[in-house]
């Protein structure tokens, strides 16, 4: 196999080998490095024709996202497929090829006075296209939207190796479906991105981060504040509440502590904590500018990462991630209930959640069994509310153990038809998305 991929690509960027060992899974053991659309699809041609399996990858950071197999036979790494390939200022446009991390998109955006405010984890490593694939964002969803907002348009390259496609050049496009959301969170198992049209944004000239911390026993008061907040002229770009342990890790605390961040000309900030401070007269921690984008850089860290960055201090125990989907109302009973699982079965818990958006994650260490045990509370919780708990982090060994995408959505006939019709082979990443495509 590698012998006749060294025909469709140069043979030092065809590398065979033992696969990694390492726990995570989602490897191959034939590793192939295109820089370029022609050579992705030259790519999928040969593994369609010859019937093989292909992952699709970027830095890896989210390899323990998803998937029962161990190894394909082809890890199609994006990592060479990088930079920005037009930038229209006046517009606020910009293409990007996949392989781009978030951070190095911003970096070059910065002299513009322009950004991508996607607050995913791990911004120096989570690629454009990874993000993408899995619809990934970060507290500032609140004002900004998930990468699913931003996305305006998509070049594809089918597991057949036909390239298509989506959306348009503009902001503004409405001719026919959408076939951007087709796309956007599948988890690479409908077509391999090989480029992405997004929206941008202007740079806030000025940004502060207000920690506030509430009483262990007085959630009515949490929830009060927040109604109060919401109800307000406020426009908070990020309304996240922070677990104790959490909490006492980026705050100092060790209580509940409410992150409210505000992005926007200075006198509209300074004039929006005021109105914090004034109804909240209590222990405020206050960071500005630089202090407040360092506060967001250390969060950014806290998420488990498969491509080889832990937690910090490390440790030996297994860890998972957990996102919960519910009505933003009930965020803060979500969190209070996964901090007293995490406490009845032995385990250590950091968790956050968007008051403001309904997303919220829960970053769990601890033994094998209690971990499955936890997920599996935690999903019935958020069921019981009308919401939703997957894995978005766990080792290969627990999810043939776990069902990290919980019971098949009603659509899921249309999701399975999807497939069917796009890769009928199951070339492109089988079994990693819900119900086992």
């Amino acid at each position: 196999m590698a012998a006749t991929l060294d025909t469709l690509l140069p043979p030092e960027r065809v590398q065979s080998g033992p696969v990694p060992d390492d726990p995570f899974g989602n490897h191959a053991f034939t590793r192939v490095y295109p820089e370029s659309e022609e050579e992705i699809a030259a790519v999928l041609r040969y593994a369609h024709e010859k019937g093989l399996s292909v992952i699709p990858s970027g830095n890896g950071t989210k390899r323990g996202y998803g998937g029962l197999e161990e190894t394909a036979d082809i890890l199609l790494s994006l990592a060479r497929m990088t930079g920005i390939t037009e930038h229209s200022a006046g517009d606020l446009t910009m293409a990007v090829r996949p392989g781009t991390t978030i951070e190095a998109i911003n970096e070059a955006l910065k002299p513009y006075g322009q950004m991508l405010p996607l607050d995913v984890p791990w911004p120096e490593e989570a690629t454009i296209g990874g993000v993408i694939a899995a619809n990934d964002s970060g507290p500032k969803r609140l004002k900004y939207g998930s990468a699913r907002d931003m996305v305006i348009g998509l070049r594809v390259v089918y597991p057949d190796g036909k390239v298509i496609r989506t959306g348009g050049n503009v902001v503004k496009n409405v001719a026919g479906y959408d076939m951007n959301k087709l796309f956007i969170g599948s988890m690479g198992t409908l077509g391999v991105i090989s480029e992405v049209r997004v929206k941008l944004r202007p740079l806030p000239p000025f940004q502060s981060l207000l920690l506030i911390p509430f009483d262990e026993a007085d959630h009515d008061a949490l929830s009060a504040f927040v109604i109060d907040l919401q109800n307000s002229h406020l426009e908070p770009s990020a309304l996240e509440l922070l677990s104790p342990r959490l909490a006492r890790r980026l705050a100092s605390g060790s209580t509940w502590t409410l992150a409210v961040a505000f992005e926007d000309r200075e006198k509209a900030v300074i004039a929006q904590e005021a109105w914090v401070k004034e109804k909240r007269a209590t222990d405020i921690i206050a960071f500005r500018q630089d202090a407040a984008a360092q506060w967001w850089r250390e969060f950014s860290r806290i998420a488990p990462n498969a491509a080889g960055r832990g937690p910090d201090p490390p440790t030996h125990a297994t860890e998972i991630a957990i996102k919960i989907g519910s009505k933003n109302a009930d965020v803060i009973p979500l969190l209070l209930t996964g901090d007293a699982l995490a406490e009845a079965l032995g385990v250590t818990m950091h968790g956050h959640g968007g008051v403001g958006h309904g997303i919220s994650r829960l970053y769990a260490q601890g033994a094998d069994a209690a971990l499955l045990q936890y997920v599996e509370e935690v999903r019935r919780a958020a069921e019981d509310k009308e919401g939703y708990a997957i894995v978005t982090h766990m080792p290969l060994s627990l999810r043939r153990r776990c069902d990290v995408w919980g019971g098949k959505p009603t659509h899921f006939p249309l999701l399975r038809a999807i497939k069917q019709s796009i890769d009928p082979k199951r070339v492109l990443n089988p079994r990693r998305f819900v119900g086992g495509l």
